[in-house]
């Protein structure tokens, strides 16, 4: 996980724009949907395919499947074939962190923990590879799954009274609909939100979006896909103008305000899968 923050960070400040990344397909099938996300950067290109089939379930099959197929950049030659969904894991946590690392005060050590699932798991990780996470409470949809997961990990159950406290609030969840009510972030906190891809999805509301700083990995992407974005401009809570691109952030060409929230949202893009394919294959030649 420490790598991968690494090589994401290092290849935005080697000048990768995201904003120039071709927009993820998302291709109706009869039974569900494959999406399609494809990239192109430095010695590499790339194509991460995943399918989502909600009737998986009754076959006792995941219901999103997928595979990485990392080429050469210049021959466009098959390199390697990569287990999508592990790659997805790594990547979106890496992403969060290499933010948070840019947003969140040194000392950040209180985190609330927002799912129970695989992207939890890999913000945990994430998260205290940057920050000496300490305190960390898990709020989950199912109160017995939330308790099995926050014993597993060292850490503890709560309630939304908790994000009055936190340092940094991960939302990691399938919810469409806000977690909580914006009013209780503290103007320290940062929050990094995941969960969706969908313009009609969101996990945080559009008074925490007013509140803070909003950070995207691009705002074209954003517009597109990020619900926790386009439903607060839609309500007026924000002017798309506003929005600050994640290189920005990370090369220190925008300062951030202290005395605001501030808020990273992530869609998932394609060079982020292509950047640490790339790396993952090049180390296991070594």
């Amino acid at each position: 996980m420490a790598a991968a923050i690494d090589v994401l960070r290092k290849s935005l400040l080697d000048g990768l724009d995201p904003e120039a990344g071709p927009p993820r397909s998302v291709v109706p099938v009869p039974h569900g949907q494959l999406l399609l996300m494809p990239a192109h950067w430095g010695s590499y290109a790339g194509v991460k395919m995943v399918t989502a089939a909600p009737g998986n379930a009754a076959r006792g099959l995941p219901r999103v499947q997928g595979n990485y197929l990392l080429l050469d950049g210049e021959s466009l030659t098959p390199l390697a074939l990569l287990d999508g969904i592990a790659l997805t894991s790594v990547r979106t946590a890496a992403v969060s962190a290499v933010a948070a690392d840019a947003l969140a005060g040194p000392d950040a050590s209180r985190l609330v923990l927002f799912g129970t699932g695989p992207q939890a798991r890999s913000h945990l990780e994430a998260l205290s590879c940057i920050r000496p996470i300490q305190d960390v409470v898990v709020i989950g949809r199912n109160a017995d799954r939330a308790r099995a997961f926050a014993a597993e990990v060292g850490a503890r159950t709560g309630t939304v009274d908790d994000i009055a406290h936190a340092d940094i609030v991960a939302c990691c969840t399938t919810a469409r609909t806000p977690l909580f009510d914006g009013a209780l972030l503290p103007t320290s906190a940062t929050i990094v939100a995941v969960g969706s891809h969908e313009p009609d999805a969101r996990e945080v509301d559009e008074t925490a979006v007013a509140r803070s700083t909003v950070i995207v990995e691009a705002v074209s992407a954003a517009l597109r896909e990020a619900g926790d974005v386009i439903q607060a401009v839609q309500a007026g809570a924000i002017d798309p103008g506003e929005l600050v691109g994640l290189a920005d952030v990370v090369s220190g060409g925008h300062e951030i305000p202290p005395d605001r929230p501030r808020f990273f949202k992530s869609v998932g893009m394609a060079w982020e899968d292509l950047v640490l394919a790339a790396a993952h294959f090049e180390a296991a030649r070594t």
